[in-house]
């Protein structure tokens, strides 16, 4: 069940003044994460060229732009809990710094055969953990009233995505397969630098002192870490899966040059971002289990609506739209419900748990997508699942998730060790 930890400054109102320093710590871990995202989504937008160069099938092609997905949220759940005890400070340059050697290696030397892709893409996946990084360093630094607009705007990051969609191509078609890997690998080295001279993690930290494996298992028997995976795996991972496949899917589907598809792709991932901070804000006001249902119902929509394949003037680009909206906000939501429910020494932990949940949820579409096509030669089937899983999300939504929290709006406030108690106040 959902156990609603908040501080003691819960009871300070709404429009408390947040410090300065945690704005900009904010600014830092933003650019931080929009940073590793672009490197992690460098083989998205050239999916379609490795294809047609290396002689890929629909599955080699999703399998390529997946494995960085899959290594990146399994990776989350070791970072986020590393990053329970040592701190964003420490693990946001490392991470960064890391995720330099599978970018020079593909841009240099890995992109001339399937295998050699793999190998870099697996570790690529290194820049997808900055998010489990991310949560917990700025989750620190904010009150809980302010928590749901924070992670939001954190959130927001999953925008250099779109850098990526918007750049790769462009680069690789007016200079050579290595430049857009070189500029990454420079700014990520340049954003490493930076990180360890200014970051500073939040002043209290709570710093755990149990061994990794108890932390691990703690975190497992928490039950805000399952709802929220399994929202995360639809809302996130609903993003992601569009975000990796979208241009395959308009190239193939609609007859779309790889240069639109990747421009309409990157229209769909800005919305989506620009949408998490508005879901994570309104979560604050409106309680994160209404947000919540009114976003899955809206891919539920999108999802059927898709699935007949309509004209993508007007009817398929709405849909689309609509859904990249919903599933923004989504995620936004569900971090609100990580960081306002969460125990301040388990925020990493959890993250890193659920961020995976998302990843994964992911990385199998972009498969199943393919697979479907290879096999059948519609996208249809696809669209179909999406809509039936989303309304699964929705129903548990509105019953498991929303009987959880009113449970605990039930519940005295209970003393936690860490100086926090639960208020109940959030509303469902």
């Amino acid at each position: 069940m959902v156990q609603p930890f908040r501080s003691e400054s819960d009871s300070s109102p709404s429009g408390a003044p947040v410090a300065r320093q945690a704005w900009l710590m904010l600014a830092l871990a933003t650019v931080g994460f929009a940073v590793n995202f672009w490197a992690w989504a460098l083989l998205s937008p050239l999916g379609p060229r490795f294809k047609d160069s290396l002689d890929l099938s629909s599955f080699e092609q999703s399998l390529l732009v997946a494995v960085p997905v899959v290594v990146g949220s399994m990776g989350r759940i070791p970072v986020g809990a590393l990053t329970d005890r040592f701190g964003g400070r420490v693990m946001l340059p490392i991470v960064s710094a890391t995720t330099i050697v599978p970018v020079l290696y593909l841009g240099l030397a890995g992109h001339s055969s399937l295998p050699a892709l793999l190998v870099g893409g697996f570790f690529l996946g290194i820049g997808g953990t900055a998010f489990a990084v991310g949560v917990p360093f700025v989750n620190a630094w904010f009150p809980p009233e302010r928590r749901g607009l924070a992670i939001g705007v954190f959130g927001a990051g999953m925008g250099g995505t779109a850098l990526s969609a918007l750049t790769t191509v462009k680069l690789v078609d007016a200079n050579s397969m290595a430049t857009p890997f070189l500029i990454t690998a420079a700014v990520l080295a340049a954003y490493a630098v930076a990180a360890a001279l200014l970051l500073r993690d939040a002043p209290g930290r709570t710093v755990p002192t149990e061994p990794l494996a108890r932390r691990l298992a703690a975190t497992a028997r928490l039950g805000i870490t399952w709802q929220a995976s399994a929202l995360y795996a639809v809302a996130f991972g609903g993003y992601v899966a569009f975000s990796v496949y979208l241009p395959t899917y308009l190239k193939t589907g609609y007859g779309l040059t790889q240069a639109d598809a990747a421009n309409r792709m990157a229209g769909f991932v800005i919305l989506a971002v620009a949408m998490r901070p508005v879901g994570g804000w309104l979560s604050d006001r409106l309680g994160p289990v209404r947000l919540l249902a009114g976003s899955l119902a809206v891919v539920v929509a999108g999802a059927v609506v898709q699935s007949f394949t309509p004209p993508l003037a007007a009817v398929g680009t709405i849909a689309f739209l609509a859904m990249a909206a919903a599933l923004g906000a989504g995620s936004g939501a569900t971090f609100a419900l990580v960081a306002l429910l969460t125990p301040a020494s388990q925020v990493g932990s959890v993250t890193g748990v659920v961020g995976a949940a998302g990843g994964l949820g992911g990385f199998l579409p972009p498969l199943v997508m393919g697979s479907l096509y290879g096999e059948y030669g519609t996208y249809a089937a696809g669209l179909a699942l999406l809509a039936v899983v989303a309304a699964a999300a929705l129903t548990y939504t509105l019953t498991g998730v929303r009987s959880a929290v009113r449970g605990d709006e039930r519940t005295p406030p209970l003393a936690h060790p860490n100086g926090m108690s639960g208020s109940g106040s959030l509303q469902a």
